[in-house]
């Protein structure tokens, strides 16, 4: 029919049309991805904040930094989580559809694993781009961030101790002095403040005060309580002042010079700042340094969409009760190939190997394993490579487990 008699036209698609089972697929991936990222993330972040904490109780800086320096490493533990949740995601997916019969049933009609793995690749191409931009973009500017940040606070916090019995200079026509003084170098006895005022002088007394680093930690405030305040002005007559709590700003902080530039590190460089930098004669940074950042960062990069070719075979090996197995062996290749990396790049580093082999040959070997993994488990679906390895985990575990469930019957009995 033509346009005059009635006949609508289908209204164009701005976006590329994905079918019903890509989407199902996605969403059963993303749903434990968003949740395991959480709890990676949320896991590496509260171990560091705690030791922000010991820092900063041992520098007596101020804490609400500590919401800020948290802030900047978020990036950073975001690229680490990336791999570990994505790979999770996809073994719980697929090994969900298994215990459902779903994966059999699409099978059984006629989808390959290739196809019924298409969503899985483009999820990782997608969390690549995310990667990189983490890695080679954000990651230096936050990372310079964070040692600007615990840089001011440690420095700009209380970087002198009151010596008891000791005249202190603290300033500004201020003199401190203490009777004692407990270990801190912050709760006083018997204090003793000289201070010159426009009006002439102040002489404070107090059985007790404290040190107390403010909030933005560049200065210290003196509190005193239950104390007296004498103040002889310029006209002879003295000015008295019984008070039971007083503050004052004392100013026992040294000048801290500003944090240096970003650069000085290779991990505080882009990608292009470190491409151009290998090329740059004048570089601060040593050149092997640079080649092994460079090259590691590309190389985790690309590992995010190879990561299905494992994760795949892997899920379908382990079904219903060879989940925890599967999930041990899971955690060990990404352990391996995590810690395999780290070690090329700190072999590339002290220069005992160059960067390119010391990343590149490790991250061939993966991707060699993960296609003949896949493989294999497209010719034969039931029986891969991993299933054997599953059983044997499997078998494993449960000899760990027989002396225990001995004892609990000698228990019971």
């Amino acid at each position: 029919m033509s346009a005059e008699s009635g006949e609508r036209r289908p209204a164009r698609r701005l976006l590329p049309y994905i079918p019903l089972i890509d989407r199902y697929i996605a969403v059963r991936t993303l749903r434990p991805f968003a949740l395991s990222l959480s709890v990676v993330l949320a896991a590496l972040l509260l171990e560091r904040v705690l030791r922000l904490f010991d820092l900063l109780a041992l520098k007596g800086g101020p804490y609400a930094v500590v919401i800020e320096l948290a802030a900047s490493l978020i990036p950073y533990y975001l690229g680490l989580a990336l791999p570990a949740a994505f790979f999770l995601s996809v073994f719980l997916a697929v090994a969900g559809m298994g215990d459902d019969n779903e994966l059999d049933a699409l099978l059984a009609g006629g989808w390959s694993i290739t196809r019924l793995s298409r969503p899985f690749f483009a999820i990782g191409i997608a969390f690549s781009f995310l990667s990189l931009f983490l890695f080679g973009f954000l990651q230096p500017y936050t990372r310079y961030a964070y040692s600007a940040v615990l840089y001011t606070a440690t420095n700009a916090a209380w970087d002198a101790h009151v010596q008891p019995a000791t005249f202190v200079d603290a300033r500004q026509g201020m003199t401190l002095y203490a009777d004692s003084v407990d270990i801190s170098g912050r709760t006083l006895k018997g204090v003793f403040v000289r201070k010159k005022t426009p009006n002439g002088e102040q002489v404070t007394t107090a059985p007790a005060g404290y040190l107390v680093l403010s909030d933005s930690g560049t200065r210290v405030n003196l509190y005193l309580e239950n104390g007296t305040a004498l103040e002889n002005r310029e006209d002879g007559r003295p000015y008295v002042v019984h008070f039971s709590g007083l503050r004052s700003a004392v100013n026992l902080l040294s000048g801290v010079h500003p944090f240096r530039p970003r650069g000085d590190s290779e991990r505080e460089l882009t990608l292009f700042e470190l491409r151009s930098a290998l090329g740059d004669p004048k570089s601060t940074v040593s050149p092997k340094r640079l080649a092994s950042e460079f090259h590691g960062r590309i190389v985790r990069t690309l590992s995010l969409p190879i990561l299905p070719l494992v994760a795949v075979p892997l899920a379908m090996a382990a079904k219903r009760r060879r989940r925890t197995s599967g999930m041990i062996i899971a955690a060990l290749l990404l352990l391996a190939y995590h810690h395999i990396l780290q070690l090329g790049e700190s072999l590339a580093d002290i220069g005992r190997i160059p960067a390119v082999p010391a990343l590149w040959v490790p991250f061939a070997l993966f991707t060699i394993f993960g296609v003949w993994l896949f493989r294999n488990s497209r010719e034969r679906p039931g029986d891969n490579p991993m299933t054997h390895a599953v059983d044997w985990m499997l078998e494993l575990i449960a000899a760990i487990g027989r002396p225990f469930k001995r004892l609990r019957r000698k228990a019971a009995t």
